[in-house]
């Protein structure tokens, strides 16, 4: 009853010796559990049967047993009885399977464990007096003159461990290394490889050499692989040597071969770089390889150990090669991935390789078109622009040509190509001229608005452009049926018609369009519309009426009439619709676009006569506007007082000749001043980012090593190319990615104990999208040793533990890094707590601590992403999610607020605005999207109240899909808006 003894005993207890509690390799249907497992008996009885398929079913049973903790002693001698010579291979299998999870060595008595806890002999393991018979029909099996049994019972020593057993079995093992048959000679390398690797100096010492000389004369493609593998993980001088040999036949030994010789060069040359130069003949050898996974890896490899420019282009021209012949779709954007590393240090080569790369447009999906112009826009230029330009319009004009091929991609696909040749235009006005007048024939189509868009910032850059983007402007105009294209060519018109006959023609187009005022809908189309209406509504009418048949009994008829429907032809203009149907904002841009045309007129040289009568127009259909704003009822009824406002300060512009001369430069020129400043803020906000990217200061460790290839050796250097070339200059100028991590991983370090406790224990948390990793350090500072010491987790949130820490012993003052992964499915904030169990070797009293919670913050999962507009506002109105939150906080500035709020969230500000501009209201939207791919959507709007002290008052709301992510980002902010962080003096 010693509690130290009880303790001794269980120190010296052997392993256990259940196979299935050390290892298990299979999983078995539970078919024969139906109706409960038999009992022993009942086993031990259908063993003795004649029939195989009952031998089996019983046989199974046993497993399903022993696997769920029963011992069953008296199956063994039944199934050596019984089983073990049968020729049946579907029991052969089943007993291989008997053989992994049956008990091998016999139960220590408790005499001999008592004489091990007081300090006697160890406790040694003793193989089962029946498991010699089984080994004598393991060996019957590996001399079988069968090839299918061989193999098999092959594979199965690759997963038995205990050396009792394979030592008998090594002759055999090695006899099979010479048959006849592939199938045995594969399996029996790879069973030398599993016997030397945990017996290697007691049972097979010569396995080296013995495969050594066997992958020499060996021509199987699967066996010459697993003998490779084989010197690979045991001795490698034996692998480079073979490899150094066979060096020009690398590629016919097949993808198998290739990949462990990758892995082998990756291996070594991280170890030591001055081999590098061993491996590069046959690296560049690999890259032509027929296989995608055998070149890819040969690619990767290639740059993930060189940075020089002969490398790197090879590595790129693969990976173009790859993306264009390649048809899965995570093929292609995990190469468009690497390509996209490629290009943050080696820009000029992906520009060499442009033109391959957007071949890949011809995908039907749209993520990998946008991952491709993401790629080829960074290193568009001057150059090859005109190409790339070449190839974007190519690909706006397949989009009408063939709806089919388009239909997957539709209206995102052609949004993206006239974004992409915006930017384009840009940044080289030479290509603008070429793109313009092929993207407004598009203006009509449902990709319009970024059509429009691109042409108001094109007229506006590009002055000697604009007459004729206009003339384009004004033959496309009545095709628009867009009511937001609509405002923007109006716009475009009222600021930008500075020659008479354009203005005129302008002019003359929009009335024509708008048609004689009033602009309402005549009673009698009226009453046609909503007879069409009702009659579409009702649909076929159903008529039951009794007929006679030919042979003279009677049959009910159902008969479906449905009347013909008018083709009515409405030749009413898009514009006067528009405005029919109570657009008020639109009537609005209409007024101030008139506006400004008869203003301009007389200084432009119409005469006084035209601009009289234009005037005279101008003003009736303001007035006709007006009207249809106070009588037509739609959704932008509540925007009646600005429209009429707006509408007046036009008439009085136009009648009153003070008001004239007070407006006239504040109409004509203030509109165009301010959209050239927010094209200039636009832009240099683009260029800040892109500087921000580009200003990553290169880090290097003082420790790390520098190469000096001058004072290298010639035998070192030997090779085509010198895969150092392209290191010594990074690391002496210190930019090179294999800097440490350590700052960045101490942030992520949380203390779950204090000092004072018996355990010390901290958490480094890796997030990786979907995976959070802990290394939990824990350290014993008692002069006791620990046992049993578990870390015990548990979580809060959308998160599951799929590795939970085992069980510890841990000496005294001693420590041990405990792992463990937790699985997240969703953006969420979460909780991560648990407690420390241990027993005190000493007193057997068990300790307990609790450790503090770890908060996993949802700023690990944001991303900062941008989108347009018209996404934005589509998300925001499709999303139902949402949380409102009220602005509380000490800051007084608007902006400072709104970028402390940025900063924070790790969101990006999608409303430009200019510091410069001082006023008492603010509103901005943010977005971001999480590694899961959900959109979260911000939208701030602050007002600062000279009411309330100078303080900031308004809202913020949170719109996304998900409950989660709204939730925690409005807690985000909650917790950070209250003031700026407190900076502590150094």
């Amino acid at each position: 009853q010693d509690p130290s003894i009880k303790l001794k005993i269980l120190a010296t207890m052997p392993p256990p010796t259940n196979s299935n509690e050390s290892y298990c390799t299979f999983t078995l249907a539970s078919d024969v559990t139906t109706g409960g497992l038999p009992s022993e008996e009942e086993i031990a009885r259908d063993l003795e049967s004649s029939d195989p398929k009952v031998k089996r079913h019983a046989l199974k049973a046993a497993i399903m047993a022993m696997l769920g903790g029963e011992a069953m002693p008296k199956i063994l001698m039944q199934v050596i009885r019984f089983c073990i010579n049968s020729n049946d291979k579907p029991l052969k299998k089943m007993c291989m399977l008997y053989w992994e999870v049956v008990p091998k060595y016999q139960e220590p008595t408790s005499d001999e464990v008592l004489r091990a806890a007081s300090g006697g002999p160890p406790l040694q393991r003793k193989l089962l007096p029946e498991m010699i018979l089984v080994c004598n029909a393991l060996m019957n099996d590996l001399n079988h003159p069968n090839e299918f049994v061989r193999g098999s019972m092959l594979r199965f020593l690759c997963k038995v461990k205990d050396e009792e057993i394979l030592g008998p079995l090594v002759p055999s093992i090695k006899a099979c290394l010479e048959h006849r048959h592939q199938y045995v000679r594969k399996n029996a390398a790879l069973a030398v490889f599993h016997a030397h690797h945990l017996h290697g100096e007691t049972l097979i010492p010569d396995a080296p050499e013995l495969i050594s000389a066997f992958i020499l004369a060996e021509t199987d493609v699967g066996a010459r692989r697993n003998a490779f593998l084989m010197l690979f993980n045991e001795s490698e001088d034996l692998a480079i040597q073979y490899l150094a040999n066979n060096m020009d036949d690398v590629g016919k030994f097949g993808d198998g071969f290739a990949l462990l010789v990758l892995e082998l060069t990756r291996k070594v040359c991280r170890r030591d770089p001055q081999q590098k130069s061993r491996f590069v003949r046959v690296l560049f050898q690999m890259l032509s390889s027929n296989s995608a996974a055998v070149s890819y890896e040969a690619a990767w490899t290639l740059v993930s150990l060189s940075s020089a420019p002969t490398a790197v282009r090879a590595a790129a021209v693969t990976y173009a090669n790859l993306l264009n012949s390649q048809n899965d779709n995570n093929v292609k954007m995990i190469v468009l991935e690497r390509l996209e590393e490629i290009k943050t240090k080696h820009s000029k080569i992906v520009q060499e390789l442009l033109m391959d790369i957007l071949r890949a447009l011809s995908s039907p999906n749209p993520d990998i078109c946008k991952k491709v112009l993401d790629v080829a826009l960074d290193v568009v230029t001057a150059r090859n622009v005109s190409d790339v330009v070449t190839t974007l319009k190519r690909e706006v004009q397949k989009t009408t040509q063939d709806d089919n091929s388009s239909e997957a991609k539709g209206m995102v696909y052609r949004n993206m190509l006239i974004r992409a040749i915006h930017n384009c235009a840009v940044r080289f006005p030479s290509v603008a001229e070429s793109v313009v007048h092929t993207l407004m024939d598009f203006i009509a189509t449902d990709g319009g608005m970024q059509v429009a868009i691109f042409v108001r910032a094109i007229v506006e850059q590009y002055p000697a452009l604009r007459s004729a983007i206009l003339t384009k402007l004004l033959s496309c105009l009545d095709e628009v049926d867009n009511n937001g294209v609509m405002c923007i060519c109006l716009w475009i018109l009222g600021e930008y018609c500075d020659t008479p006959d354009i203005l005129q023609e302008a002019f003359d187009d929009i009335t024509t369009q708008l048609g004689e005022p009033p602009f309402v809908v005549k009673s009698k189309d009226k009453e046609a519309a909503d007879k069409a209406a009702a009659d579409a509504a009702a649909g076929p009418k159903m008529i039951t009426k009794n007929i006679v048949l030919s042979d003279g009994t009677y049959a009910t008829q159902t008969v479906y009439s449905e009347s013909k429907t008018p083709v009515v032809s409405d030749n009413t203009p898009h514009l006067r619709k528009m405005i029919i149907g109570g657009d008020v904002f639109l009537g609005s841009i209409i007024a101030s676009s008139l506006t400004k045309m008869c203003l301009r007129a007389v200084d432009v040289g119409v005469d006084s006569a035209k601009a009289k009568s234009m005037t005279v127009k101008s003003l009736l259909i303001m007035c006709g506007i007006v009207k249809m704003a106070e009588t037509t009822v739609s959704a932008q009824k509540s925007s009646l007082a600005d429209c009429s406002e707006r509408i007046a300060l036009c008439v009085r512009a136009l009648l009153d000749p003070k008001a004239t001369a007070a407006l006239k430069k504040t109409l004509l020129t203030e509109g165009k001043a301010k959209f050239a400043n927010f094209l200039k803020v636009v832009k240099e906000k683009e260029g800040k980012d892109t500087k921000k990217e580009e200003a990553l200061v290169p880090k290097t460790q003082p420790d790390d090593m520098i190469h000096f290839r001058q004072l290298r050796s010639l035998a070192v250097q030997g090779g085509d190319l010198d895969l150092d070339d392209g290191n010594d200059l990074a690391r002496a100028t210190g930019y090179v990615d294999g800097g440490s991590l350590l700052s960045n991983e101490l942030s992520h370090v949380y203390q779950l104990s204090g000092f004072a406790d018996p355990v010390y224990a901290e958490a480094a948390v890796t997030v990786h999208d979907y995976d959070i990793r802990l290394e939990i350090l824990v350290i014993n500072r008692t002069p006791n040793t620990l046992s049993n010491l578990t870390v015990e987790l548990s979580t809060m949130g959308d998160m599951k533990i799929v590795e939970r820490p085992q069980s510890q012993t841990i000496g005294p003052l001693d420590q041990i890094t405990i792992r463990a992964s937790i699985k997240v499915s969703s953006t969420e904030t979460g909780h991560i707590f648990g407690t420390i169990v241990y027993t005190d070797a000493s007193t057997l009293e068990k300790g307990y601590i609790n450790l503090n919670d770890i908060h996993m913050d949802i700023m690990d999962y944001i991303r900062p992403a941008t989108c347009t507009d018209e996404v934005f506002r589509s998300m925001w109105a499709e999303f139902e999610w949402e949380n409102k939150v009220a602005i509380s906080t000490s800051i007084p500035d608007l902006i400072t607020f709104l970028k402390h709020i940025v900063q924070s969230t790790n969101m990006r500000c999608l409303t430009p605005h200019d510091e410069k501009e001082k006023g008492s209201f603010l509103a901005a939207n943010l977005y971001a999207r999480s590694v899961f791919g959900e959109d979260a959507l911000v939208n701030v709007s602050v007002e600062k109240k000279d009411d309330n002290d100078g303080k900031l008052a308004g809202y913020i709301r949170i719109r996304s899909k998900t409950q989660g992510i709204a939730l925690s980002l409005g807690d985000r902010i909650t917790s950070v808006q209250r003031g700026l962080p407190k900076v502590t003096a150094q």
